[in-house]
């Protein structure tokens, strides 16, 4: 009887614990979406979230947590230790905007303009990391109020330059790794989320392993010989040349790479010669992308670039030499770590509002987090509800509907009250 006792008395515990997070939740709404349309209206670039790193660490200095700014140039970290000693959970949320002139009609609309590489240009939260920084906040808010349900350390980290780090300087995920993020205390597991401007309000995607791709970045070097336009026999054209090795790159795609395994994408999107209509130039630059989501795929198609780039370029007279850079890693989510968290997700968004997707192509450097720990990195809703068509990140007209901010709070929180507790 005292048993039984005892396991009903924990149940009626949970259930006030769990309805004590719930009021908590519908509380910091209001606060969660003010903090957005600011950070929506004041956006800050790569390097250069000065003002964003302000309004955070103060915030996370409110709550009294441990704080530290200036990681890796502007990044804040913020550390909040339960009552009981266990592990250590990493959260984190990107902070940066991007070169973007925003065209939404909104009150909080951003009017930020900047230089971007010599240019002018217009700064907007075009891709979501407004949200992200509000819903973290959020969550340390929550967190911070409920330190006898932790066992562990929960670290929060707002990291500067996912967009990518100006040329010639350092930043981003890398250089908080490089400047020890997860260390002191170490951290066992991150999680993180992004906001999905075509997914509706209310799910959550996921996908175990190989989620979002390794992005390189590449340009190909092509030398000729320059010649009149009238006598193409004289010289060699780096033209051509560069022509037949854009075609010959696709066929690594369509005929060597095992695409029933994981999608691999190999892109040319600049291409730069000559300087008059009727001279054959001396030089050709291209400069593209490769997207792979499988290491084995990736080292195949780097190598048989390499080779193919070469031999076009020698079969037709010509010189040839490619480069690569990498701009991130392949965002790649523990599949223990996904199966034990799954449960914590469901309990946050409906069982129904949790999906597995396939992987996608598009880049994040959340994932050199996850080359050094576990991690699991999700997507979270932001589309209207009966809505069909919205814009895609990285436009002008990027619009998050704020409704589904909040479940993004309960999932992280959620998700870390269940690791620290259960493992």
């Amino acid at each position: 009887m005292k048993i039984l006792y005892a396991f009903l008395l924990l149940g009626i515990t949970s259930t006030f614990a769990q309805n004590d997070l719930e009021s908590q939740f519908i509380d910091i709404e209001s606060k969660l979406i003010e903090w957005r349309r600011d950070f929506h209206k004041n956006p800050e670039l790569s390097n250069q979230e000065f003002k964003t790193a302000e309004k955070i660490s103060a915030h996370l200095r409110s709550l009294g947590l441990e704080v530290q700014t200036g990681v890796a140039i502007t990044g804040v970290v913020g550390v909040l230790k339960g009552h009981q000693p266990g592990k250590v959970v990493a959260l984190r949320a990107d902070i940066d905007a991007l070169p973007v002139t925003e065209e939404n009609d909104l009150p909080f609309k951003s009017t930020v303009t900047a230089d971007f590489l010599g240019n002018e240009t217009g700064v907007a939260h075009a891709c979501g990391h407004d949200g992200h920084t509000a819903i973290l906040m959020s969550v340390a808010e929550i967190l911070s109020k409920n330190k006898d349900k932790i066992k562990g350390t929960v670290k929060f980290i707002f990291q500067p330059a996912e967009e990518g780090p100006p040329p010639g300087e350092e930043g981003g995920a890398k250089l908080m790794i490089k400047e020890g993020v997860l260390e002191n205390p170490k951290v066992d597991v991150i999680f993180g989320l992004h906001l999905r401007s075509m997914v509706e309000v209310g799910q959550i995607h996921y996908k175990p392993g190989g989620a979002m791709a390794a992005v390189e970045r590449f340009v190909i070097n092509v030398k000729g010989k320059q010649t009149h336009g009238a006598a193409p026999w004289l010289g060699v054209d780096p033209i051509l040349i560069s022509a037949k090795i854009i075609d010959g790159l696709q066929t690594i795609i369509s005929r060597e790479s095992k695409l029933i395994n994981e999608a691999a994408v190999i892109t040319v999107g600049k291409i730069t010669s000559g300087v008059r209509f009727n001279i054959i130039p001396e030089t050709a630059e291209l400069v593209g992308t490769v997207r792979t989501l499988d290491p084995d795929m990736k080292a195949l198609i780097i190598k048989r670039m390499t080779e193919m780039t070469e031999t076009i370029a020698k079969a037709y007279g010509g010189e040839a030499t490619i480069s690569f850079r990498n701009q991130t890693a392949i965002v790649y989510n523990n599949h223990d770590l996904v199966n034990n968290m799954l449960p914590s997700l469901k309990k946050a968004a409906g069982d129904d509002k949790v999906i597995q997707i396939k992987a996608e192509t598009i880049g994040e450097d959340f994932s050199y987090f996850q080359e050094e720990i576990p991690g699991f990195y999700f997507y979270l809703g932001a589309m209207e509800k009966g809505n069909t068509v919205n814009h895609p990140h990285h436009t002008p007209s990027f619009y998050v509907d704020e409704s589904g901010l909040l479940l993004g709070v309960k999932a992280l929180t959620q998700m870390t009250l269940d690791y620290l507790n259960k493992y």
